[in-house]
């Protein structure tokens, strides 16, 4: 019963959740617990999908040593094995994707530093670079972190713009938002067509970007935050880095709003740890009790 319990949860948390949570554009603006929901939702499917694995095992073995029928011990192994597939590919995606990521953005951390047109910026982790199309973004790294311009993009922006698109990328750095989306893409390419992942990044990548556009309203307001935006509109961001352009309209309308959504931040917390802990307390604490029984 337990494996059941665990496999249908693994499933609904994989799929119809997912696909329903990316059908709730108001989540958007509570930001960062809409975000919270969305790791939680990931992380439970992921435990949920291991955990059926070893519940099946440990329930073959400890039929086998009743010796019902020895043919449960070939089903713990056949489930052991297949626990230990979806940890291996996990861990496979995870160390790939992070080498790939972390290897772009070194080449460009170097050819970012010997194209800079301004080295008297250097010291504050700012990069201007020649470019005739405005863009402007961030590549991540502990010590190694750069804030980038192009040449377009730190003309065209007053000293203010310039500021607030500062702080928006930095507060990506800040908050490695990086990391959050490297978790979201090992996903993806892990399962790329068992879990609805591809939605689940989307919809992530939109969040990060709202919360660091209201960090930077927060210094420098609403009105300079969204000329920002503006001017960068349809900003390409290279691989690997973290970009201010991109999705105007609806980061607008989350930019702009400040209603109290308090009682929804409230709600969308408690759904996240519930996310957690119930299959825990109604699932795998009697399933373990049965087992030391």
């Amino acid at each position: 019963m337990t494996t059941l319990l665990l496999a249908l949860l693994a499933v609904v948390l994989a799929g119809p959740v997912p696909w329903l949570l990316a059908r709730l554009p108001a989540l958007r603006f509570t930001p960062r617990a809409a975000m919270v929901l969305w790791q939680s939702v990931a992380l439970a499917a992921v435990l949920a999908a291991l955990g059926a694995g070893l519940s099946l095992a440990t329930s073959g073995l400890v039929a086998g040593n009743g010796r019902r029928w020895t043919g449960w011990y070939a089903v713990a192994a056949l489930a052991l094995l297949v626990t230990l597939v979806v940890l291996a590919r996990l861990l496979l995606s995870a160390h790939l994707v992070g080498s790939r990521l972390r290897a772009l953005r070194r080449r460009h951390r170097r050819l970012i530093d010997l194209l800079a047109e301004r080295p008297e910026d250097h010291r504050a982790g700012l990069r201007v670079v020649p470019g005739e199309t405005p863009m402007a973004y961030c590549l991540p790294g502990v010590g190694r972190a750069r804030v980038v311009f192009s040449d377009a993009a730190y003309r065209s922006l007053d000293e203010r713009e310039r500021g607030a698109v500062l702080a928006h990328e930095r507060a990506h750095l800040r908050a490695r938002h990086d990391l959050v989306l490297e978790a979201f893409t090992t996903l993806h390419h892990a399962f790329p067509g068992v879990v609805s992942s591809q939605g689940a990044l989307t919809e992530v990548g939109l969040l990060v970007e709202a919360l660091a556009d209201r960090a930077a309203r927060t210094s420098y307001g609403s009105a300079c935050v969204l000329r920002a935006l503006q001017r960068l509109l349809d900003a390409p961001t290279p691989h690997a880095a973290l970009g201010a352009g991109g999705e105007l309209r609806v980061r607008i309308g989350i930019l702009l709003d400040e209603r109290d959504r308090r009682a929804q931040a409230a709600a969308l917390y408690v759904a996240s740890a519930a996310m957690l802990l119930i299959p825990t307390l109604l699932v795998v604490v009697p399933w373990l009790a049965s087992l030391r029984g």
